[in-house]
């Protein structure tokens, strides 16, 4: 075995196997032929994948392993990190997606002879596909910096996206670069690539910092069709990926893409190549505004999640940038220097879409800088967004829509649009079909004309000469109207009438005890494991993918007892749909939660960390299962914890053996609670309602204090 071998913890092991960790414990102290620990530490040691496999296999314990978990499994191990492995399976799958009959000739034999053909082989795919920001690394992985290369300066070019990865860097990659091209005949190689991508993000999510998908696909819908896009602080590509082609305008795409970080500006190269097959993809990695890797581009669209807050950003080597057009940013306006740029890349007519911090709306420091970009026409819109949009989730964020400034209008105005209407209630995310709608109709109305009529409440274009002060204060919450006076005390009436009529529901609702207790009865127990095997219910856990168009139910949404509120990246592995009688439990944060899916849940695919229980009809109801699944004893025995959070091993839950009529005799009282439980958070959920509204409405003049 080399040294260099994949290797697995015990985590992973558990995984394969379909099994708690407790059960990989069990089995490092109880049989003596388990693999020792290749690497790792003494609390979490790594184990060599290929040794794992061969004594599950002779164990008799992975007969049935996914092919997409033991490919995931030699990304996380792979021994020159998962970011490097991920880069080389994307330049394999490029090669099978473009040439797949070459794959078939450098795939044949051994190990040594692919690793030796391999490169070559993707010289005559990256080039074409990458343009001049392909060349040839060797003896480096593909995507990583050169150690050895001197410090650039600021007038330096930015260093390529993806290079060809050398032969002694794929040999100990080759049975994983085999098992992706296995699994990209099973997915299709886009699928593949998303697939190993949103597992590696989602298994490092402090690393990263992500645009979700719907706030993606609302910032392209805001800056329209293109030809040509531009994403100046890619990170993995989501905003590049949501940009629809211009159906008017002749010729390819062509994207642009840069990131200050080598392996996000790799990764991103890599997905978009395989997500737009016809498009021209230039990627680059440095940083925008220090090495601009596109200082020619004029273009269609830019799109931009830049980092917030950045003292660093090069204040003092850009002070004479032409980029500057309206004002040199200040040190603590890193913000507005990613506007400018951006506005610096566009194409006449082109549309930028950035989102903004809120504190770049108002801070004095950047006040001039805003009041050029209105004067001058280049600030169309500003939406603040619900919290919850995007991270960080606990403030608003802000979208600003840019343009390039052509003839301006004798009487300019900007268009305001608040959406925090739209924010959902407790952890879930905010209504993104509300949020998209009320956006993209106020956009749409005021882009031709360049005033909207007053939305109280959501959205107005206010004069450009009205924002003209002293502290030209662009936050849409300050300039929109308040709801009338009258609109407000029918609002509030109508939730006062709702908030009585759920309180007298849950008083009816209210459960009382059946008659004194007695000594329990001795019923034999049996776990969600020995049901599973017995074949009484399946077992079903969430993914990391699945179809963009269907909603997704989140952990939060099951515990907060809503909707689905989640969405996943879009890729054609075979989601988990829920259907009515299904019950779904989440397995991380210690809770006791169980939750039987009606008529607002079937019909959601099954998100990240929660695992669905589908019972048979015959054997097992659905509300009996539920109700014994949420016992507090019950989940203590079933919990294990780490040091940050606690995880449910959903097999190890237990529950009594009860014929069928006995089960449904406690389901009707589950069954009852639940609705119950509903009734108290409807009743919470209005009352505070009511108080913020009286409070608002007191305090506004809409609501008399008598």
């Amino acid at each position: 075995m080399r040294d260099n071998a994949t290797e697995v913890t015990a985590a992973g092991i558990a995984r394969l196997a379909g099994v708690g960790r407790a059960a990989v414990s069990n089995w490092r102290r109880r049989h003596a032929d388990f693999p020792k620990p290749v690497g790792g530490t003494e609390t979490s040691p790594a184990f060599a994948l290929a040794e794992v496999e061969i004594w599950l296999r002779r164990q008799g314990k992975l007969a049935e392993v996914p092919l997409r978990e033991r490919v995931w499994q030699q990304v996380a191990g792979h021994p020159s990190g998962p970011v490097a492995a991920l880069v080389h399976a994307g330049c394999v799958l490029l090669l099978v997606h473009d040439r797949p009959t070459v794959w078939l000739d450098v795939g044949a034999g051994s190990d040594e002879r692919l690793a030796a053909m391999l490169p070559g082989a993707l010289e005559q795919v990256l080039a074409p596909r990458f343009g001049p920001t392909a060349g040839t690394g060797r003896g480096r992985a593909a995507g990583a910096p050169d150690a050895a290369a001197p410090p650039r300066s600021p007038a330096a070019p930015a260093a390529p996206a993806v290079r060809t990865p050398a032969g002694p860097e794929l040999l100990p990659a080759a049975p994983l670069l085999r098992g992706v091209v296995e699994l990209a005949a099973e997915l299709g190689a886009r699928q593949t690539f998303e697939f190993l991508l949103a597992r590696h993000l989602d298994a490092n999510p402090r690393q990263y910092t992500l645009t979700p998908a719907e706030l993606a696909r609302l910032m392209a819908d805001l800056a329209g069709p293109a030809r040509t896009a531009l994403d100046p602080a890619c990170g993995t590509g989501a905003l590049l990926a949501a940009v629809a082609p211009d159906p008017r305008r002749d010729g390819g795409r062509e994207l642009y893409a840069q990131d200050a970080a080598p392996d996000l500006a790799a990764l991103t190269a890599l997905r978009l190549a395989l997500h737009a097959p016809a498009a021209r993809v230039r990627a680059a990695a440095g940083d925008s505004l220090r090495a601009d890797a596109h200082p020619g581009l004029r273009a269609d669209a830019v799109l931009c999640h830049p980092p917030f807050n950045e003292r660093e950003w090069g204040h003092d080597e850009l002070a004479y940038d032409p980029r500057w057009e309206y004002g040199f940013p200040a040190r603590t306006e890193s913000e507005l220097a990613w506007v400018q740029h951006a506005l610096a890349r566009l194409a006449d007519g082109g549309t930028a879409v950035v989102l903004m911090p809120p504190a770049a709306a108002s801070r004095r420091s950047g006040r001039r800088i805003r009041a050029d970009l209105l004067r001058r026409g280049a600030l169309r819109a500003v939406v603040a967004l619900p919290p919850g949009a995007a991270p960080p989730h606990s403030i608003p964020l802000h979208l600003w829509v840019l343009r390039r400034p052509g003839k301006p209008s004798a009487q300019p105005e900007l268009l305001l649009v608040d959406t925090g209407r739209f924010a959902a209630d407790g952890r879930g995310g905010p209504d993104w079909r509300g949020v998209r709608d009320a956006v993209l109709d106020a956009w749409h109305a005021f882009d031709g004309p360049g005033h909207l009529d007053e939305l109280p409440g959501l959205a107005r274009s206010v004069p450009v000469i009205d924002l003209l002060d002293d502290d030209v204060d662009l936050a849409p919450p300050r300039h929109l109207p308040p709801v009338s006076a009258t609109d407000g005390a029918e609002t509030l009436t109508a939730v006062r009438e709702r908030l009585d009529a759920t309180l007298r529901l849950a008083g009816d609702l209210a459960p009382t005890p059946a008659g004194p207790a007695g000594a329990p009865a001795p019923r034999p127990p049996t776990t969600v494991g020995e049901l599973a095997r017995g074949g009484a219910l399946s077992l079903r856990t969430g993914g990391t993918g699945g179809h963009a168009r269907l909603p997704v139910l989140t952990d939060q949404d099951v515990a907060a007892g809503t909707g689905p509120t989640g969405s996943l990246p879009e890729s054609d592995e075979e989601a988990v749909v829920t259907a009515p009688g299904d019950v779904v439990l989440p397995v991380l944060g210690g809770g006791s939660v169980a939750r039987v899916v009606d008529e607002t849940t079937a019909g959601a695919v099954l998100g990240r960390n929660l695992v669905l229980l589908r019972p048979d009809p015959t054997l097992l109801d659905p509300w009996f299962l539920a109700g014994f699944l949420r016992g507090t004893a019950n989940n203590r025995r079933a919990s294990s914890y780490a040091s940050t959070a606690t995880r449910l091993d959903v097999r190890r839950l237990q529950l009594p053996r009860l014929p069928l009529d006995e089960q449904r005799r406690y389901g009707a009282r589950f069954a009852a609670l639940d609705e119950f439980e509903r009734a108290l958070r409807g009743a919470a959920r209005l009352g505070e309602q009511l108080v913020r509204g009286m409070y608002d409405g007191l305090t506004n003049g809409t609501v008399p204090p008598g």
